[in-house]
């Protein structure tokens, strides 16, 4: 019989997605499942996007340029010079969504074997992007008990290796919600120069921050750029996570064209999305305050009900919509099974993403649970009750 691949054998399971079909049964069973493990957002794709779509008169679907066309990568520069970001429309490549744009970033800045730094937890697919690169990922842990603050310096300083080729961060941070401040990335770029590495930061939550603290792009520090690798997305920006639309942003030159020669290979991002997506850009302010009204309100809600039951410890997000909360129990991933699989509260139960899958150090974060709080606040306020009566039964 043919050998699948040692990298497809390695290429690890969603922590997100694996439950689906213990969910599913769940629901055959005539139960209500709260979704609380993906970051699906039920807010609406503005209307000017969907507008676009209806209004096509085009006779061709034709293919666009491998970068993405230039009136979508124009209006994209003007959108981050209009957040105090300068860069021009020959910075950007358009990607079929963020994963692509990290696929390339890591296929023309590593080799195999190469390494990357990332403080833990981190956006769990990160693994899967390494392993298909044939990337080494290095892990620097932030704790909860620090809010998930970037670590001590000192601390990648001691991971840096001949191999070391990049720091990755997630801003605002895919599973915690944590904002690194203007002093945080500034230490970053030290430390970058100091070793001549690359800095890719995820900014598809850039949008996403509250308490009036500003987010900082590492595309603002002067310092960083030829060192500075954004990743970007229409995903959870305008809620239109189903059209595939990200973006790869550098100053570095040689980054674009290396990453222009991956993007030849797949010919080009999806035209329709990329219509839409540019209309999107069009989207009132209006729009993003009410957004931002609207997570203010769940996270509130979500971190305060959270804090009331015993046990269980949640660090506070500034920005997404997620937070990493620990349970007391001994395994997450047996707990979130157990859930769907033998409990219910008033025939409701909830689904949760096991947060050990956003590591990759080997036993950490085994009783943490991720968090996404796109529901509404009375289903966010039932979901937190099934999950707080669930705990006063469950037995390791």
């Amino acid at each position: 019989m043919p050998k699948i691949s040692t990298k497809g054998i390695q290429m690890p399971e969603s922590p997100i997605r694996k439950l689906v079909p213990f969910a599913e049964n769940a629901e055959k069973k005539g139960k209500n499942v709260y979704y609380l493990n993906i970051g699906q957002p039920d807010i609406k794709t503005p209307q000017v996007a969907l507008d676009a779509i209806k209004g096509i008169t085009l006779e061709t679907l034709a293919y666009s340029r491998s970068e993405g066309s230039e009136s979508y990568r124009t209006k994209i520069a003007e959108y981050y010079g209009r957040n105090d970001i300068s860069v021009n429309h020959d910075d950007i490549i358009v990607t079929t969504g963020g994963s692509e744009a990290l696929l390339f970033a890591f296929g023309s800045i590593m080799d195999k074997d190469d390494e990357i730094i990332i403080p833990e937890p981190f956006y769990a697919n990160y693994n899967g992007f390494s392993t298909s690169s044939g990337v080494k990922v290095v892990p620097v842990i932030s704790k909860i008990e620090d809010n998930f603050a970037l670590p001590a310096i000192e601390e990648f300083e001691k991971l840096i290796t001949s191999k070391t080729k990049a720091i990755l961060i997630c801003n605002p941070g895919n599973p915690t919600g944590y904002l690194y401040s203007k002093e945080e990335i500034q230490k970053l770029a030290e430390i970058v120069k100091k070793h001549d590495l690359f800095l890719i930061a995820d900014e598809v939550y850039r949008e996403f921050v509250y308490d009036g603290i500003s987010h900082f792009s590492i595309l603002e520090e002067p310092s960083l750029s030829e060192h500075a690798i954004v990743i970007d997305s229409v995903s959870k920006r305008y809620s239109m996570c189903g059209a595939r639309i990200g973006y790869l942003v550098s100053k570095n030159r040689e980054v674009i064209s290396t990453a222009l020669k991956f993007a030849q290979a797949r010919l080009s991002p999806p035209t329709l999305a990329q219509i839409a997506s540019e209309a999107a850009l069009d989207t009132p302010q209006t729009y993003f305050d009410e957004v931002i009204d609207e997570y203010v309100s769940r996270r509130n809600l979500l971190i305060e009900e959270l804090q009331k039951i015993p046990g269980v410890k949640v660090a506070k997000p500034n920005g997404a919509f997620y937070c990493i909360a620990e349970l007391p129990v001994k395994n997450s991933d047996d707990f979130a099974r157990w859930l769907l699989e033998e409990f219910d509260f008033e025939n409701n139960t909830v689904m949760v993403a096991p947060a050990a899958g956003f590591y990759s150090t080997e036993g950490v974060g085994k009783n943490q649970i991720r968090i996404a709080y796109v529901l509404k606040e009375e289903s966010l306020r039932t979901a937190v009750k099934v999950l707080a009566e669930a705990l006063k039964v469950y037995k390791d």
